[in-house]
């Protein structure tokens, strides 16, 4: 069975940092691609970034570039999005999630590929 579990959310303040964790089961690292997307309220769902399954490489929405790192630890079966320099326009539930290829290309703009979903951990950034 498939499963996405995110964690590592919560409260930080302007120019703070969190780290947040999605453990997969299930599946291999190594045959998915995994990305992030986040939801703020009334908005649509946005991708940030995805990982290779092949070869873990990165791909990151341009606007995020320096803020924000993937990455994996196959051993864990756990994928990472490190942020930096939050902004409370930040704030929104993030969510990863997966499709099967062995390639080494992903997609965070196509959100429609992915076919596993995690319920999401809510990031809240203020004062």
């Amino acid at each position: 069975q498939v499963q996405l579990v995110e964690s590592g959310g919560g409260l930080v303040q302007p120019g703070g940092s969190l780290r947040l964790s999605c453990a997969v089961s299930g599946f291999r690292l190594d045959h998915y691609a995994i990305a992030w997307f986040r939801q703020a309220p009334g908005k649509e769902r946005e991708g940030l970034s995805c990982i290779s399954g092949r070869d873990a490489s990165t791909f990151y929405k341009d606007s995020l570039k320096g803020r924000f790192t993937i990455s994996r630890d196959n051993a864990k079966n756990t994928v990472y999005l490190q942020m930096n320099s939050l902004q409370p326009e930040d704030t929104a539930v993030y969510h990863c999630a997966a499709y099967y290829t062995q390639g080494s290309i992903c997609s965070w703009a196509h959100r429609e590929w992915y076919e596993y979903w995690g319920q999401g951990t809510q990031v809240t950034v203020s004062s």
